[in-house]
């Protein structure tokens, strides 16, 4: 299961840490938002290294849909209701910023990468909302407009807000031409973090200052970012013989569809969930897709996880008080490019010393007693987890179990999560999450055990797949 963005770019190996080294900036994580940042901070002069867990593109920047773009669902309205015109003019401009500093790299680099300027639409079926958003864009300076106009969609809509001038790329082969210009340790995990010293199994990094761009960040104190967002997972299919679109498309409901091309293909999207929940697969989403282009042909599928804030804008700044040295990057929603570009000129200019003009609507620190039904709602979340580890007591044996399924069950005298495969060979697994202790759910869609409280994901033979966890069950 490659996205299409792998299997059409290979990105050169680099070579693990193998010694205690001294940088000036060490960054963690080689996805998007780190090699940005790595790139911008080298370009001021700065002695930068990137730590990378597997390979460079391997997280979340390689299943992306790639879009570019400042439209970011229904969210000026709130934003101005919320935070007022300051900062949701801040929100604006920096996300207008990434979209032109993509352009400016590619055509200083000369990077061929299948950058295009398209129009971006969020439609829906209700009126009032799409006239109070785009006329909350119009106030904020955005290119946006209201259109009735057909949409090139395969079902009815009341209309859309159109963002123009929008951007979709081929992200990898992006990444492949930056990473170049920067010092990269592939297959080298930051098991934990000592002051100002990252450690790994193959030697340590001492920085004067560090940027934790790990998508979800593993530090949980100070912080506690693990309270303050959640995951989502959602479900792509690239399929030729399909429709051109000619824009990028998202709905505004939760359960909507994301649609745009990628040359031949359409890149269609969506039956989104909560991590852990499991209300989605790529059997619904191939069902929709032969519903409405039954003449496509399925080229290859893939699958995103989006890590969401409380209050839907990303965390980007200082990692917490405690720790002035210490910056992150994370809760990018589903905007991950945009965002990715966004944090790497917010860490130059904050670790430069320059004037950062965006920088508080995104501050880390930031609370709104608007955020805190969303923050208990977080907290019941982990104490259910926690308490179903508790108190659950499996009904099943292992023998309760068919070929190609799983469950919990009491396996040797324990309580375990057993995958049996067609052939009835058994996988069995410790329940608990490593990461604050809650009990694993079954992905039957993806054949893993994910964790409901905070997302982390596990394989069925127990490797990790994605974090905050830092280790394998």
């Amino acid at each position: 299961m490659k996205s299409i963005w792998r299997e059409t770019c290979e990105i050169e190996e680099r070579k693990p840490l193998d010694e205690n080294i001294e940088t000036e900036v060490a960054v963690i994580g080689a996805g998007m938002t780190g090699i940005l940042a790595a790139y911008y901070l080298q370009r001021e002069s700065k002695d930068v290294v990137v730590l990378e867990a597997k390979e460079i593109g391997s997280g979340q920047s390689q299943n992306t849909t790639a879009k570019v773009t400042s439209q970011h669902g229904l969210i000026y309205h709130s934003l101005l209701k919320q935070y007022g015109k300051e900062k949701a003019q801040q929100y604006a401009l920096a996300n207008e910023t990434a979209i032109r500093e993509y352009q400016n790299i590619i055509t200083d680099l000369q990077i061929d990468c299948d950058f295009e300027y398209k129009n971006s639409y969020i439609y829906s079926k209700s009126r009032k909302e799409l006239e109070a958003e785009a006329k909350a864009a119009c106030l904020l300076g955005l290119p946006a407009a209201l259109t009735k106009e057909e949409l090139p969609l395969p079902f009815p809509v009341w209309g859309a807000v159109e963002f123009q001038n929008q951007a979709q790329f081929h992200p990898l082969k992006f990444l492949k031409a930056i990473s170049e210009k920067v010092k990269v340790y592939e297959n080298t995990e930051v098991e934990r973090v000592e002051g100002n010293k990252l450690i790994t199994k193959q030697g340590s990094v001492q920085a004067e200052k560090i940027i934790f761009a790990c998508h979800f960040p593993f530090v949980n104190f100070p912080g506690m970012y693990f309270a303050r967002i959640h995951q989502e997972r959602s479900y792509v299919l690239a399929l030729k013989d399909a429709a051109q679109v000619n824009g990028m498309y998202m709905g505004a409901e939760k359960g909507d569809y994301s649609f745009r091309n990628y040359g031949e293909y359409l890149l269609l999207g969506g039956m989104g969930h909560r991590t852990g929940k499991n209300a989605g697969s790529y059997d619904a989403l191939r069902k929709t897709a032969e519903k409405w282009f039954p003449n496509s042909r399925e080229i290859c599928h893939w699958s995103a996880q989006d890590c969401m804030t409380l209050d839907k804008i990303p965390y980007i700044g200082q990692y917490s008080k405690e720790n002035p040295d210490w910056h992150v990057a994370t809760g990018f929603q589903k905007w991950g490019m945009t965002t990715a570009m966004v944090a790497a000129l917010i860490f130059r200019d904050l670790i430069c010393g320059q004037e950062v003009f965006y920088k508080d609507v995104f501050s880390p620190s930031r609370f709104s007693l608007g955020n805190l039904p969303a923050l208990l709602a977080e907290t019941g979340h982990s104490i259910k987890g926690l308490g179903k580890r508790v108190l659950f007591i499996p009904g099943k044996e292992v023998e309760d179990i068919l070929p190609g399924q799983a469950g919990v069950v009491l396996y040797k005298g324990k309580k375990a999560g057993v995958y049996k495969d067609m052939e009835g060979k058994i996988y069995a697994v410790d329940i608990r999450c490593p990461h604050l202790g809650c009990q694993l759910e079954w992905n039957a869609a993806e054949l893993s055990w994910d964790c409901p409280c905070h997302g982390s994901r596990f394989d069925y033979r127990g490797n990790l797949l994605n974090n905050p966890a830092q280790k394998n069950i």
